[in-house]
């Protein structure tokens, strides 16, 4: 019985499907269903019911995997145990790697990251991009550390600890008419194509959820699950949109004009989350607490 045949079963049990659970594993098919096999052949049970739609698990499969769960929890406490050895609180090697949305990785990462491994020059950090859901469903298999990612984060598995908040700024086209009003209002924007997220990206949730509070139907005219691309349209002309403040420190040679809301500011925030059953590591605590402190008492306009 291998490790990862555990988390393969780990994860099938929990996305009820052989293909999403080799997408999260990142393993082809046939490799996780061949594994599954072999570990079922020398268990001499059947893990999974197999039908057309959705994979459920046997009675067997049930008791195995609360088993195989906490054989994965207890791998990863051993591995904390082994990486965090050292004199006087220091990181003197081992791995983190943290699971982090692609509307914050690229514009946060880096200079954390720099600061980080220049704190703690034995540590390597792995980092892993994906959506919210997918993101909890690695940490639940113990393929990532922790998450960073923004609410809402509803999951009763998980801690989450805010990190900072961040102004959500409307994004127009040079040139747009509101670019030379001084107060822009959110009911100024009921006439105009809004560009965002695609449908399971938390940051379009939360532009469509602050129109909702203030009374505005955005009318949505394109969506896209980049949002250097929503940036790109924008400056085109294509719509306007709401960019978080990290995103706006760009160099990229086309750029949207960038402007405040008057009332309340649309804003996401930033939590780092891990499961309950498995706190986090040193070395996460230690990015965990790097990023509070880059938040710490500074607004969205300095923070990058």
């Amino acid at each position: 019985m291998e490790m990862h045949q555990l988390r393969y079963a780990v994860a099938v049990a929990r996305t009820g499907n052989f293909s999403r659970a080799a997408e999260q594993c990142h393993v082809a098919q046939p490799s996780l269903s061949q594994q599954i096999q072999k570990l079922e052949e020398e268990l001499g049970e059947r893990l999974f019911d197999r039908m057309k739609r959705q994979t459920k698990l046997t009675p067997h499969g049930e008791n195995f995997l609360r088993r195989a769960e906490r054989i994965l929890e207890e791998v990863e406490a051993a591995k904390r145990d082994a990486s965090e050895a050292g004199e006087a609180g220091e990181l003197l090697r081992g791995t983190l790697t943290v699971g982090v949305l692609p509307t914050i990785a690229p514009y946060l990462l880096p200079s954390a990251m720099i600061a980080f491994t220049k704190k703690f020059p034995g540590v390597k950090m792995v980092v892993h991009e994906d959506t919210t859901a997918r993101l909890l469903g690695l940490a639940c298999q113990c393929e990532i550390d922790l998450a960073l990612a923004s609410e809402p984060l509803r999951d009763e598995r998980f801690v989450v600890q805010e990190l900072f908040s961040e102004e959500l700024l409307l994004a127009l086209p040079p040139g747009h008419p509101l670019c030379h009003r001084r107060v822009i209002k959110p009911a100024d924007l009921e006439v105009e194509k809004f560009i965002v997220m695609k449908e399971g990206h938390c940051l379009g949730e939360q532009v469509l959820h602050f129109c909702d509070r203030r009374d505005l139907q955005p009318k949505i005219s394109l969506r896209s699950a980049q949002l250097e691309t929503i940036q790109s349209l924008v400056h085109a002309g294509l719509g306007i949109s709401l960019i978080p403040a990290m995103a706006t420190k760009g160099a990229r040679r086309e750029q949207p004009k960038y402007r405040s809301l008057h009332g309340p500011k649309p804003e996401r925030k930033i939590v780092a989350a891990w499961p309950r059953q498995r706190p986090p590591n040193r070395a996460a605590r230690e990015l965990v607490a790097q990023l509070r402190k880059r938040g710490a008492g500074k607004t969205s306009s300095t923070l990058f």
